[in-house]
């Protein structure tokens, strides 16, 4: 059996809820799953999915992967944190990210500016309504607990508050998702594990680097770099040819590298960049943007697929899966249906 813990990764939805998912996860936590992790975008949310099938399993850790921020106050995003931390019994692991501007400014109307030093303030806030050691308060570029009496629209009655409920634990899990290096190194520096996209085994050691650079800077209250979680998520598709496994792969890469984001700021097709696909991305980003989308799916290559998923014949995948032990990453979710977690776990 594989040393990474294996999760799967729900995403989001779009018209419905995934079918059968309850009886799925029951079946695959009693053969060894570590965790279900979900995602929003601009429809279904993070948050209520896991607190529904939480309630229907018993060990599962429950992440969310990831709840973006600017779609509530880190107030609001600790509360739903402690509510399904005591509704699960500690089970909770919470995973944020900034999202990026066509969804931070189009759907939620706020700005996108300084990511990272948005980031910052918002973990410090979540963390200290966790911590419940005393009433809230911040003063920030980007947050400000109590608003300030002069501040345009306040009545001068703010207080600082302290959270009604108490938490099962002291803190809870916070996982940062990043692409960018810079991000990447503040997930080390702040977080308690990193949630990766698109992460290839290949270049693992540029993954070291960065997050050592953020362990660097890492305040010693934080929890130790060896505890540090590294997750990504991972399509697995098992089939008898190793092409038509990388079918089901290849739109999904398609809309990350030519639909999800705007052209001058899509952050998952520069991390497929990073990785030496500029000339083939940039591709795919065309036919995409020119409604093609099965032709972008078509302009990308096996070998890609390859360096980001396990695709093709059940041996062929566990043998591959050797290639993800060996890297930094320590949680490997599974993008696929339960056949195919089953397969890495058995």
């Amino acid at each position: 059996m594989t040393t990474l813990r294996i999760g799967i990764q729900t995403g989001y939805w779009s018209r419905r809820p995934p079918a059968g998912i309850v009886g799925a996860l029951q079946q695959a936590e009693a053969a060894g799953l570590d965790s279900v992790w979900t995602a929003e975008a601009y429809g279904s949310d993070a948050f209520t999915p896991l607190a529904w099938w939480g309630s229907h399993t018993r060990s599962l850790r429950l992440g969310t992967g990831i709840a973006q921020m600017s779609a509530r106050t880190p107030t609001a995003t600790a509360m739903q944190a402690l509510t399904l931390d005591h509704l699960s019994g500690g089970r909770f692991v919470l995973g944020l990210g900034a999202s990026g501007p066509q969804v931070v400014e189009g759907w939620y109307g706020q700005p996108y500016r300084k990511p990272l030093a948005r980031t910052r303030e918002y973990i410090d806030i979540v963390r200290q309504v966790i911590a419940r050691e005393h009433p809230v308060t911040f003063d920030g570029e980007f947050y400000r607990l109590p608003l300030p009496d002069d501040a345009p629209g306040a009545t001068g009655l703010g207080k600082a508050l302290r959270s009604t409920v108490h938490p099962v634990r002291p803190e809870i899990p916070i996982v940062l998702a990043a692409q960018g290096p810079k991000n990447v190194a503040l997930a080390a520096e702040i977080a308690d594990g990193w949630m990766a996209g698109f992460y290839a085994p290949r270049t693992d050691a540029e993954h070291r680097e960065l997050l050592a650079e953020g362990f660097a800077r890492r305040a010693d209250e934080r929890s130790r770099p060896e505890d540090f979680e590294v997750a990504a998520t991972v399509p697995v598709v098992v089939r008898d040819d190793l092409e038509s496994a990388a079918d089901v792969v290849r739109p999904h890469i398609a809309l990350y590298a030519g639909g999800m984001g705007a052209k001058e700021a899509n952050f998952h097709k520069a991390s497929l960049d990073r990785l030496g696909y500029a000339e083939v991305t940039d591709e795919v980003q065309r036919l995409y943007l020119e409604g093609r989308k099965e032709d972008a799916a078509r302009a990308v290559p096996t070998e890609l697929v390859e360096e980001i998923a396990l695709v093709g014949p059940a041996a062929k995948v566990r043998a591959d899966l050797a290639r993800w032990e060996d890297t930094a990453m320590t949680t490997l979710l599974v993008q696929g249906d339960a056949a195919s977690a089953a397969a890495l776990l058995g």
